[in-house]
């Protein structure tokens, strides 16, 4: 997890906040282009069922809008397959240790995806400590540590939950 920041360099920011909360919306599904060519994505997950799949259904559709997939190439393929794990993880987490996620954003930019699972939950997501291969179960952010450039994990004064956010490397 990120020790020194809140937040990452690829934090959505306001403008992008803005430009997603002028995009229409349809069933709680919404996309606009950020500042500098930045892509942004969110769904409405309060409610819904089948979260997990719907979500890497919603993340597969992303990448599929920004060329990601289909895959050009090994590389590209497995960056794909990187960002939809990371997006079951980050879920199931709220799934189970919060109650449950709220939204999903998923940001892009020629340089780094950003995931972004937003709850209710007050408990603070950390990789299993120790990590033992063998162990079922909690493995979810030592994954998440282990594929993504960073994370961490925001909250609002005052506001009920947090943000957990990962970012990876986009394809070259």
């Amino acid at each position: 997890m990120s020790t020194t920041r809140p937040c990452s360099p690829g934090d959505r920011g306001p403008e992008s906040e803005t430009a997603v909360a002028a995009a229409p919306a349809d069933q709680g599904v919404s996309a606009a282009a950020g500042s500098q060519g930045r892509q942004v994505r969110r769904l409405s997950l309060n409610g819904a069922s089948g979260i997990v799949p719907l979500a890497r259904d919603f993340a597969r559709q992303a990448l599929q809008a920004w060329g990601w997939l289909p895959a050009a190439g090994a590389d590209q393929r497995a960056a794909a397959e990187d960002v939809l794990l990371v997006v079951s993880e980050l879920v199931t987490n709220a799934c189970l240790h919060a109650e449950g996620p709220d939204e999903l954003w998923i940001s892009s930019d020629s340089k780094v995806l950003r995931i972004e699972v937003s709850d209710r939950g007050p408990g603070q997501p950390a990789p299993r400590t120790p990590h033992r291969a063998g162990r079922p179960g909690g493995h979810g952010m030592f994954i998440v540590q282990r594929l993504c450039l960073d994370w961490g994990v925001v909250r609002t004064p005052g506001v009920a939950g947090k943000t957990v956010w990962a970012e990876l490397s986009a394809p070259v």
